[in-house]
């Protein structure tokens, strides 16, 4: 059975609606899937619809914002109660956040000449799919190579909304601590989201997965994508190290972008998968 635990819609920065998600990983050959959009639930239903279509099994899932040694730090939560106040809670906190740093890239970017950034950015989410969550980076970023800023979003990561650009807004997220104590107040399983991407030494990489496995953490995503091989093996090591099961993901956003649904490089066959878990949840929270 193909499985993809790491996935986005238009509910976050994704390019396709939920419903489409489910059907281009069907058709990819993927039968466990997990929509893991940036702090919010709002496309899980849709996503259930199709995938029940399907007959495919969807896992609830999250991709939580927090923040750890100074930098922001993604962790996934699988197979939860959805109605959870805890959570609930946590979302609505996340969501007026986003909001709030949407509205302080669109001034950065005014303020060097580029006028009508958020206004733009948003009406770009809209024809992708209306959602109420902000526009994401990766939103300006075609509103920038649209409005001729820059010749295309590569240009515009890099110039301006990259890590410590100007439109690298730093928002106040929950700790990982606090984030991991609202995925478990939840019922969730817990992995630590794609941990090479984080520009740490392998010394402070250790520190962080050491303190996600002390908070209650339960996985790492040791495949996200076609990482390089050399990376897989680090996570490998690390997952044994801790004792900790292994998720696997594409971590798809958009077609022709640089992940596709259902391809990711091998899993270590003696580390142990976390989807094997969701099994033994209850079925009211695994949808």
């Amino acid at each position: 059975m193909t499985v993809d635990l790491h996935c986005h819609s238009t509910a976050s920065d994704g390019a396709l609606a939920p419903a489409v998600v489910v059907a281009r990983a069907h058709e990819r050959g993927v039968r466990l899937l997990a929509l893991t959009d940036h702090d919010t639930l709002e496309g899980l239903d849709e996503a259930q619809a199709a995938a029940n279509a399907l007959d495919m099994q969807l896992v609830s899932g999250i991709e939580l914002s927090c923040t750890w040694g100074g930098a922001t730090i993604h962790v996934l939560g699988y197979a939860f109660a959805r109605d959870a106040p805890a959570l609930c809670q946590a979302i609505a906190e996340l969501h007026e956040g986003r909001w709030l740093r949407a509205a302080e890239i669109g001034k950065r970017l005014e303020a060097k000449g580029m006028p009508g950034a958020l206004d733009g950015a948003r009406a770009i989410q809209q024809e992708l799919g209306d959602s109420g969550n902000a526009p994401a980076r990766p939103h300006f970023a075609e509103f920038l190579v649209r409005a001729g800023h820059v010749k295309d979003r590569a240009e515009a990561f890099r110039k301006w909304l990259g890590s410590g650009k100007l439109g690298d807004v730093k928002q106040h997220w929950p700790t990982l601590e606090s984030a991991i104590d609202t995925l478990q107040q939840a019922g969730a399983w817990i992995s630590l989201a794609h941990p090479w991407q984080y520009s740490f030494t392998r010394s402070k990489r250790r520190k962080l997965i050491a303190g996600f496995a002390q908070a209650g953490g339960h996985a790492l995503e040791v495949v996200n994508g076609m990482q390089p091989a050399e990376q897989v093996g680090g996570l490998a090591i690390l997952a044994r190290e801790f004792g900790l099961l292994a998720s696997v993901g594409s971590d798809f956003h958009a077609p022709g972008d640089w992940s596709e649904l259902g391809m990711y490089r091998p899993l270590p066959d003696d580390l142990s998968p976390l989807w094997t878990r969701f099994q033994h949840v209850r079925q009211s929270t695994a949808i």
